[in-house]
């Protein structure tokens, strides 16, 4: 939609009437402003008498100061009438929520302030304009990533990526909302935005070379396509990647020696494992050592097992329904009984220099054991990594590792009651960043995730949730939660998004920027203000590949 005129946006369309800071403001609506123009989401400013408030549209209502009138209607034919009665005894108004303080200067772009106090009665109101929202989220530059518009206006809505992953980020929506689309969009702005590096777990194979749009039909492009010298892909399936003839730089190999009890505590539910068998693999490991795996997998007939089970002091009833279960593992042709090279060391050496690296699951994508055992086996040895290299830097007074943030899908699969506190994701999530590490977590469910985790996730980003359990789950820890529901529970099916939270200045609800064709690629890989508006010849020779790779559009 086009930006309103400036006439229209310094046009008055209502007067302060009534509200409070902890509940917001009412504001009634000028007689000749059709409460139809106004949608819920948009921002107004309201000019007090010291100050210029900006402020959130929560809810539009109609009202009357005749309550007779909903029983004893005049005749409404004719028009005289129906001016008389919309101007006297009926009015249109607006619940609004006061965010931010303008500087009192239009134009003038320093700092905001939070709202800590209220517009006076009959405060003037009018639409926001573009500098308005400027002033308040910045323009795209080199701290500034583009994720956006406002509903009503094609103003640039920016986020700061170094404070997206300053601290854990989610991404949530119901199924075919647009949640890959986004989680790609927060990733290239960490990509250009930050020092930080990223390790996407791509279940779906939706983020290294190309993905797909499933309703314009086709594919887009990817990570690996956009910034081929940033990003490296690794296979799990090499096999699949060679069929949908996808680029790859390292194919995954997990040792049976790698495999911990606890990357087969994560597996419990998925394995249907009794407490009892989730427990046995810790005894294991200290009767038996780094193979523990290996040699209770091979371990054959009840009689082998029996002693197996002696030896350890175990059930073997126990011991036999672990091993039939863990048997399943050993066809995951990902795992080696004795790997040629260390993908997590291959893998840790991208990182250190500072690439991007997509881990795509190829046809194991479709296996949520292959999922959550890779994930939590890879998450758990960076950890332990990054942790060496911290506490290392810490003493010598260095830098320390780059940031990492981990991007995880089906997270409540790893972050739910009752195992978030057992796995690696839930300890990351609570330690908040102490060892430069942050999760990216994407999910259809936030209400599986542990609320616990979800007060750390401290920046928001949802599309419609039909669930109200879901959509009460991503406004936990809200101060606003009771105006935000409202907002998010009427937001369309398809690029619309509410952000909110530490990334971004006051909540706002944006449709998602374009992403799909060339022009839109060309914007991505070279925004202007890297480019000052001209394209070098690197981003020719960029645009060139993507029109043979995909076709001009």
């Amino acid at each position: 939609m086009p930006n309103q005129s400036d006439q229209t946006q310094h046009e008055t369309i209502g007067r302060v009437v009534d509200g409070s800071l902890t509940r917001g403001m009412e504001i009634k609506l000028e007689s000749s402003i059709s409460i139809e123009d106004i949608n819920n989401g948009t921002y107004v400013v309201i000019q007090g008498k010291h100050n210029r408030f900006v402020a959130m549209v929560t809810d539009l209502t109609l009202g009357t100061s005749d309550q007779n009138l909903k029983f004893n209607l005049p005749d409404m034919s004719d028009p005289l009438i129906r001016e008389i009665v919309k101007g006297s005894l009926t009015y249109n108004s607006l619940s609004v929520r006061p965010g931010k303080v303008l500087p009192a200067v239009r134009g003038d772009h320093s700092d905001t302030t939070e709202a800590r106090t209220i517009p006076e009665f009959f405060s003037p109101v009018f639409r926001a304009s573009q500098n308005d929202m400027e002033s308040i989220f910045g323009k795209e530059d080199e701290n500034n990533f583009f994720i956006g518009h406002p509903l009503d206006m094609d103003t640039k809505i920016c986020v700061d990526p170094r404070q997206l992953i300053k601290r854990s980020c989610g991404v949530f929506g119901r199924s075919g909302t647009g949640k890959t689309f986004l989680a790609r969009l927060l990733m290239i702005g960490v990509l250009q935005h930050t020092e930080a590096v990223s390790l996407i777990f791509d279940m779906h194979n939706e983020y290294g070379e190309s993905g797909q749009d499933n309703d314009r039909g086709g594919a887009v492009s990817g990570l690996k396509t956009l910034f081929p010298g940033q990003v490296s892909i690794f296979t799990l399936d090499e096999n699949s990647s060679k069929l949908r003839k996808a680029r790859y730089d390292e194919v995954v190999r997990i040792g049976y020696s790698d495999i911990e009890p606890e990357d087969i505590e994560s597996l419990t539910q998925t394995l249907n494992l009794s407490d009892v068998a989730a427990s046995i693999p810790f005894t294991l490991k200290t009767t038996l050592g780094d193979n523990w795996f290996k040699q209770l997998v091979e371990t054959d007939g009840q009689e082998a097992l029996n002693k197996l089970a002696s030896e350890v002091q175990v059930q073997p009833q126990a011991m036999r329904a672990l091993r039939n279960r863990l048997l399943r593992l050993t066809r995951f042709d990902f795992l080696d009984e004795n790997p040629q090279y260390n993908s997590l060391n291959r893998l840790l050496d991208k990182l250190k220099d500072g690439m991007h690296v997509v881990l795509e699951f190829g046809r194991h994508g479709n296996d949520l054991t292959a999922y959550i055992l890779v994930a939590n086996l890879l998450t758990r040895r960076l950890h332990n990594k990054y942790r060496e290299l911290t506490e290392e830097s810490d003493a010598e007074r260095g830098t320390g590792p780059k940031p990492l943030v981990i991007c995880i899908e089906e997270a409540h699969r790893f972050l739910a009651p009752g195992i978030a506190s057992q796995t690696i994701f839930g300890q990351i999530a609570r330690e908040d960043r102490k060892f430069n590490i942050t999760l990216m977590v994407i999910d259809q469910r936030p209400s599986g995730i542990d609320s616990e985790i979800m007060s750390q996730i401290a920046t928001r980003i949802s599309c419609l949730l039909n669930d109200e359990r879901d959509v009460d789950a991503v406004l936990s820890g809200s101060p606003n939660s009771r105006e935000l529901k409202s907002v998010l529970s009427r937001l369309n099916a398809k690029q619309e998004a509410l952000f909110f939270g530490d990334a971004i200045p006051m909540p706002i609800l944006i449709r998602t920027r374009p992403y799909g064709d060339n022009e839109h690629y060309q914007d991505l890989t070279s925004p202007s203000w890297k480019t000052g508006g001209q394209n070098t010849d690197s981003d020719k020779d960029s645009r060139r590949d993507l029109d043979a790779l995909f076709g001009n559009s």
